[in-house]
Order: C-alpha cells, then structure tokens, then sequence
C-alpha cells in the first residue's frame, strides 16, 4: 500500500493512503534513508509503502525520493538534523513584530534553507492589532518593505481580527504549505480562522499578549476545506543551520546573487575581498545592513561545513 505521512509521534506515523483511509505505522526494523543522517528517517509529507495487517497495524518498508524539505539543527543533538517537513510547494513564516518579536535573523535562516532547497517562501507578520504604537508600526513597515523588496511576498494580518485572511486563504489553495514559525505566533489560530473546520488546539486567549506555549506537539498535515494542505509545526526558538557549505550561502540571499558576477574575484566572500561589489552595495547603502549582518552570523555558524544531506 501507499500513502502520505500526515502525522509522526516519533515512534508512530500516522498515513493516509492513497485511497483516503488513514492507517498507523511503525517503521521496519532499524530502516533508515541511505544518505540521510537525522534524528527522524520519516518526516510529515514523505510518500511511503507500507505493508499492513489487521493485528500489527503497518509497517514502513520504503519511502519515495523527497522532492525537497526543510530541515533544522536538532534540538537535543547538535551534530544531527532535524527534517521538519517534505515534499511541500510552499514555505509559510508566521512571525510577530511583538508579543513575541520575531528578529529577521531567525526569518533570514529560514528563507535561507528555502532557498537552498528550491521552496518559495511567503512571511506573513500577524498580530497587527498589537503594533499600535508608533515604534512597531514603523518596524513592520521596515520589514514588509525590505522582504517584498527581495522578491519575497510579504503581508500583514491578524488571526484575531481576521484581517488579511482572503489574501492567506488564496496563497493556501490548492498547494501543501508549511507553517512554521516562533512559539506565540498565531499558527494554529491562523489556520482556525482560514478554516473553522480545523479546530486546532490554541493557547488561552488571556496568553494572546504575553510569548506563547507550545499547543502543537507534533508535526501534522491538515486538509484544509477549500483545496490544499497544510502542515502545523511546534513553534521553534531558534532555526539551526545545517549542511551549508560556506562558499554557497551568499547564493542564497537573492541580492547577493544578483551582484556576485560583478566582484573582482570569482571566489568572493564578501567580507574582506577588495572590488567586492556587494561590500560597495552595502557601502551605497542599496542593500539591507541587517541582512548583512545576518549572512555574517550565518558564515559564523560552526556547523556549516558538516556532512552534506542528499537524497
């Protein structure tokens, strides 16, 4: 048989096969993906076989080439990785101007490993209700400007007041998204007010001003009512970067890439090089001193250089 993982506690996956009947499975054995060394061999959104029996349930025996996924630091194992999700159209990054503040370093980590994998990523700033003051509504302006600058569609709503959620609904259909984003966002609330069918668990209205807790344990794929899927994730802290080469990220930030043919040197880093003319862009100030400082972080992360992930 043959299906989709919609749902993994760690030691079950949940299925949905291809016929639309969900079945839980375990993995065979100790099977793992030639090639890939992470803490979960099956991500939510992998296609798999499975053989099943009435008595044991089923049982994961292959899973198909992943067209792409996004994958993380582990939490607990800084040496191994983490795939948060495959086989997706669209990265979604719900984030916060407050309550809580999502920096545009964590955001730039994420589109980063979008870019790397060929996944167009959306950013979408919720709890608007909450920039009244002057300072926050200046900040979110700064940041959708800056984003949609590069080529990143960017919007502001709010799941409380449902403001901006035609625009979501639209960028939702028919496509298998990934929300991912800081504990206290408004993911799950957001996907309840784009379809009330859902139901998803969310924190206590009281917690809406303060950071948020954890109310999603697991990755999972939902249905959404109005054609497509989405893919609810716990809220992560911080995104670690892994099997990054060095000399490849400035490739991933689209106006680094748009300038790299003009440098001197073919080999450029874009830190100390002379004729460098993505030094000279930041210098004329025609690129974003924060997204250069956060490529900057990025070069410093110490697991750059690790083992590379293939499929």
């Amino acid at each position: 048989m043959k299906g989709v993982v919609v749902k993994s506690t760690g030691s079950w996956y949940h299925v949905r096969t291809d016929e639309g009947k969900f079945v839980e499975c375990k993995l065979k054995g100790q099977f793992r993906i030639h090639g890939i060394k992470t803490t979960n061999p099956v991500a939510v959104g992998d296609r798999v076989h499975f053989d099943f029996d009435e008595k044991t349930g089923g049982v994961i025996t292959q899973i198909d080439e992943r067209k792409n996924y996004i994958i993380r630091k582990s939490i607990n194992l800084s040496k191994q990785a983490h795939i948060i999700a495959s086989n997706i159209d669209q990265l979604v990054i719900v984030s916060s101007i407050v309550k809580p503040r999502t920096t545009p370093g964590f955001i730039d980590r994420l589109l980063v490993t979008a870019e790397a994998y060929h996944i167009p990523a959306i950013i979408l700033f919720n709890k608007i209700d909450l920039c009244e003051a002057e300072k926050a509504n200046d900040r979110l302006h700064e940041l959708l400007d800056l984003y949609n600058g590069l080529g990143y569609q960017s919007f502001p709503i709010s799941a409380l007041y449902q403001t901006g959620l035609e625009q979501v609904v639209d960028l939702l259909k028919d496509k298998t998204s990934l929300l991912s984003g800081h504990s206290g966002v408004g993911k799950s609330a957001l996907l309840n007010a784009v379809d009330p069918n859902l139901r998803l668990k969310t924190g206590a209205v009281s917690e809406y001003n303060e950071k948020g807790k954890h109310t999603t344990t697991f990755a999972e794929m939902h249905p959404l009512s109005f054609g497509g899927f989405v893919i609810d994730t716990p809220g992560i802290k911080e995104f670690g970067l892994v099997h990054f080469e060095k000399q490849e990220v400035h490739e991933r930030f689209p106006e680094f890439r748009a300038l790299m043919h003009q440098c001197r040197f073919g080999n450029c880093t874009h830190v100390h090089e002379p004729g460098c003319a993505v030094l000279k862009a930041l210098e004329n100030g025609e690129i974003s001193a924060t997204r250069y400082r956060n490529y900057l972080s990025i070069l410093n992360d110490e697991n750059l250089d690790a083992e590379r992930i293939t499929n």
